[in-house]
């Protein structure tokens, strides 16, 4: 195959396709996201992601395999050391985490912790506990309003949520506490992955509703990665949902914020009509946020429904020289006990109009094939310290 313009990966947020062999020692056994959502529905409609070879790497109840699917079709192992967020990506551009982000999903921070993040602020903490973001609004929004007291949450991830109402509490001041809280959470006892600031509306319970507003503080990749290779050349490097707060901004030349996994979608759609020479790197985070955490298989089926209709689309407006990736970051298997992500290998669908060949390549130890695959496209070669060989050479 040629060498490409544009290259446009898309992360289907959570969507695993089957335990790693190691997944008992994080706790997950016998999980696949996909193939438990296709056993949990009576009727799962697929066609794009069909066609793309999405049920020949795992069996789906509903959806059969195709003998001559579009482009090429891996599955990949994740050899970094967790399952959460920041080290499924960045493993995708290269990093190999071996020492895991902290969690505190059983007890709560530590009072250290919450008494510094109290007297830094001027904030009393409410909460601290790990809950779902809507339910800790619904149980504590109204003593937010009525004290102006903090609301801390957090989750399975490696994450500390901070809530704050837009109209009493202030979108700024959350904006001050999450920046102070990040500050705190270098320190590494306590260092967490991201902390999110989680703005809401609403005066009372039953009316409280989340904003668009969020904004994650996550912590700089510890290397350089393939997005700062393709900035430092001239490439564009245009990300789509929350990659940049992923990447804390590193190696993004242009960044587009989400509403929501089908907003995304219709972005990435709406830059595929632009011109523009480098990556488009699109996360699509409903997936994991809304359904894969509730443990919701309905919910996470239909909107990869929604989802396949936007790639159709973009299957028809994509050029030439343009070349699809579409993965996932980890696992969040809606059948499965608790509400934590689960350890799993993801797909790996490359699809191009100029390609002459398909179907199944061998099973890849890691995610970094991808942005190995990338920088093989564009000439450039990874940064030192890095893992992921180019797959470049095996689409024909």
């Amino acid at each position: 195959m040629r060498r490409q313009k544009r290259i446009f990966v898309i992360v289907i947020d959570s969507l695993g396709i089957g335990v790693m062999p190691d997944g008992e020692r994080f706790g997950d056994i016998e999980v696949n996201t996909l193939g438990h959502i296709s056993e949990s529905v009576e009727d799962f409609q697929i066609p794009t992601l069909q066609k793309l070879g999405l049920a020949n790497l795992t069996p789906l109840r509903q959806v059969p395999e195709v003998a001559r699917p579009l482009g090429y079709q891996a599955v990949l192992k994740e050899k970094s050391n967790g399952k959460d967020t920041m080290t499924g990506h960045w493993e995708i551009m290269g990093i190999e985490t071996r020492k895991p982000f902290k969690t505190f999903t059983e007890h709560g921070f530590p009072k250290e912790l919450i008494g510094e993040l109290e007297k830094r602020t001027g904030h009393k903490v409410i909460g601290n506990k790990s809950a779902s973001g809507t339910e800790i609004i619904e149980e504590l929004g109204e003593e937010e309003i009525a004290t102006g007291h903090m609301i801390v949450y957090t989750s399975a991830d490696s994450v500390m949520q901070i809530c704050g109402n837009e109209e009493t509490f202030g979108l700024e001041e959350l904006y001050r506490c999450c920046k102070i809280a990040r500050e705190l959470t270098m320190r590494e006892e306590w260092r967490v992955g991201r902390v999110i600031a989680r703005p809401y509306i609403g005066k009372k319970k039953g009316e409280f509703e989340r904003t668009s507003n969020r904004h994650d503080y996550a912590l700089k990749p510890p290397m350089r990665t393939a997005l700062d290779v393709l900035q430092d050349h001239g490439f564009d490097v245009i990300s789509v949902g929350k990659i940049r707060d992923i990447f804390d901004g590193e190696g993004i030349t242009k960044a587009y914020k989400s509403k929501s996994s089908i907003h995304g979608m219709e972005q990435t759609n709406e830059i595929a009509g632009k011109d523009f020479h480098g990556l488009c790197f699109v996360n699509l985070v409903d997936f994991d946020a809304k359904w894969g955490h509730r443990r919701d298989p309905e919910g996470y089926a239909k909107e990869l429904e929604q989802f396949d209709k936007g790639l159709s689309v973009l299957l028809e407006t994509l050029r030439e020289d343009d070349l699809l990736i579409i993965t996932a970051d980890h696992g969040n298997d809606p059948t499965y006990i608790g509400t934590d992500h689960t350890r799993e290998k993801v797909p790996f669908l490359a699809y191009s109009k100029s390609m002459e060949g398909g179907g199944r390549l061998s099973e890849q130890d890691t995610f970094a094939v991808i942005g190995a695959t990338i920088l093989d496209n564009f000439g450039l070669s990874m940064p030192e310290g890095t893992i992921g060989a180019s797959l470049l050479g095996e689409l024909k």
